[in-house]
């Protein structure tokens, strides 16, 4: 297990690739009041194999840190976003060469404050996400442009309960990421505004599902 840095811009953990140096690098988002600890064991569950590059918020509310401000529960300071978005995608470049993890493959995976922004990154920086697996986001916002993520998969995994996250707003962000080119896959569970066991069971099918997918093209070449 490493130690917290604070170098690059975020404190943050990483945790090389336990097999092959080209495995994939999941970005790991935490909730408000979380930090770069608290979702490395679901990393692990995920994707055994893989890098995990794990930043923490760096805008505190009450104490707790979050990736970026609000004005009230689930009313974002959208500029504020905005401006944190490109932030978090600098760090990640900066990350993958620091750290020498390919860039081009990176996961965005993040819960509700987490997930918003690893969504946000997806309408402002498209290409810093290869895959995102999002639990229970929103929409951070809706862009002024048109957006281009063909060939990004993305899975959201949404409380048909839960008084945060609304599935309204679930079912908003599945259809606007899908409008742009997105393959998305929306998990549903009866639950609110937690990380369920089915929901972590279905993502992980979900990762090893496209990495078969993968495996099988490279094969085939």
């Amino acid at each position: 297990m490493s130690d917290p840095v604070s170098d690059l811009g975020f404190v943050h953990r990483y945790e090389p690739p336990r097999t092959a140096p080209d495995s994939s690098t999941l970005l790991l988002l935490h909730g408000t009041g979380g930090d770069e600890h608290d979702l490395i064991p679901l990393g692990a569950l995920l994707d055994p194999a893989a890098g995990m590059l794990s930043p923490r918020g760096k805008v505190l509310e009450g104490g707790m840190p979050r990736f970026f401000r609000r004005i009230r529960e689930g009313v974002f300071d959208v500029p504020d976003l905005i401006e944190r978005t490109h932030e978090l995608a600098e760090f990640v470049g900066a990350a993958a060469a620091h750290y020498k993890f390919d860039g081009a493959r990176v996961v965005g995976v993040g819960f509700s404050n987490g997930a918003n922004i690893a969504a946000s990154l997806l309408l402002l920086r498209p290409r810093v996400l290869w895959r995102a697996a999002l639990f229970s986001p929103m929409v951070p916002f809706v862009p002024d442009t048109p957006l281009d993520l063909t060939g990004t998969r993305v899975f959201i995994g949404a409380g048909r309960n839960d008084p945060i996250a609304r599935p309204e707003s679930a079912l908003a962000l599945a259809e606007l990421l899908r409008r742009a080119g997105a393959q998305v896959t929306l998990s549903w569970h009866e639950g609110g505004h937690a990380l369920t066991p089915e929901e972590v069971t279905a993502a992980r099918e979900w990762l090893e599902e496209w990495k078969r997918q993968s495996a099988g093209r490279s094969a085939q070449r």
